[in-house]
């Protein structure tokens, strides 16, 4: 799309055009390229009109939703990545998501902020989330219009419900109805926009525990693979942060949409429910686990915003998870 706010679309227009030929796509090369991309990208902000608010922790933060990530996989598979960060940060193996602990939904809640029964979104499909995006403000909307650059990489087309025009400088997502990009196509994609862009609130959404999780079954060693694979794609995300902010200069928060046992997630099982949540970086406490520490998935949007200096809409439920970091006065 150009700086007009409007959808552009790339890949095979035939391809597109039928959704049979879209399911054929899909038997060739299952679940990774879709038909094409989806890019919602709003106009420049004008220049000169922000200053950063004095209450902010840092100008950047990276908040990374691994799909599918159950907490006790981080150690079983000795991911390195995720393991250093919650050892040099502050962490819990305890967050909470929401029910149902489905994709659409559980994301939803974490980028605005609000429970199912606010948001409304209770749906997991592409059929669905094409109708419209969410009427609900997002983490990217509110700080967007206090002067903040944003950018997400969603790595599923059921997430064009959350590319909401106006509220993102840069978004993609898959198209296709098994629209689904590996985290290597989505490190790649991340890669060549910090190298011309500083986004101020950067997402990037990793799918690939997800896909094994129900392919071959949470915690099976093809499972484990596939936490290697994310963890592999944050290890070159931090690289990638660190020339576009600078060492220091930026905080991340990762946690995940939902855990999942068997081949599936979405009950009120403790193993769908409990998701990691971490932080490192500018600002974080660096008191390793915070034990005792109630994080729900709704709190994430409220302390990607008060690590900004935002102040959050006042009907969100959730609050910052303060306890992880140093005050914005230290």
């Amino acid at each position: 799309m150009g700086d007009n706010g409007k959808v552009r679309h790339q890949g095979s227009s035939a391809a597109c055009r039928a959704l049979v030929l879209c399911a054929a796509v899909a038997v060739v090369a299952p679940l990774t390229a879709g038909c094409g991309a989806r890019y919602v990208n709003a106009p420049p902000l004008a220049p000169g009109t922000f200053t950063v608010p004095d209450a902010s922790v840092t100008r950047h933060v990276v908040l990374v939703s691994i799909d599918g990530l159950r907490p006790d996989a981080i150690d079983a598979f000795e991911a390195p990545t995720l393991q250093r960060l919650a050892r040099e940060g502050s962490y819990s193996l305890t967050a909470s998501t929401i029910v149902p602990s489905k994709t659409l939904p559980s994301h939803t809640s974490m980028l605005t902020g609000e429970p199912p029964e606010r948001h409304g979104v209770l749906w997991n499909t592409l059929l669905a989330a094409e109708a419209g995006t969410t009427s609900v403000p997002t983490v990217f909307g509110v700080a967007r219009s206090r002067g903040y650059r944003t950018a997400a990489f969603f790595s599923k087309s059921k997430f064009h419900a959350l590319q909401v025009p106006g509220t993102l400088d840069f978004s993609q997502a898959p198209r296709g109805w098994w629209g689904r990009w590996s985290a290597e196509r989505t490190i790649d994609d991340v890669e060549r926009h910090l190298t011309a862009a500083s986004p101020n609130l950067l997402f990037v959404h990793l799918t690939d525990p997800d896909r094994a999780g129900h392919r071959d079954g949470w915690m099976s060693r093809q499972y484990g693979l596939a936490v290697a694979v994310a963890d592999a794609a944050l290890t070159r995300l931090l690289v990638a942060a660190e020339a576009a902010f600078g060492t220091g200069r930026y905080a991340v928060i990762v946690t995940a949409d939902h855990g999942g046992h068997g081949h599936d997630h979405g009950s009120d099982d403790p193993r769908d429910l409990t998701i990691p949540w971490i932080a490192w970086g500018q600002g974080v406490a660096g008191t390793g686990e915070m034990p005792g520490a109630s994080i729900r998935t709704i709190d994430t949007a409220s302390t990607v915003l008060w690590l900004l200096g935002v102040a959050e809409p006042t009907d969100w439920p959730g609050d910052p998870v303060m306890s992880a970091f140093v005050s914005a006065a230290e």
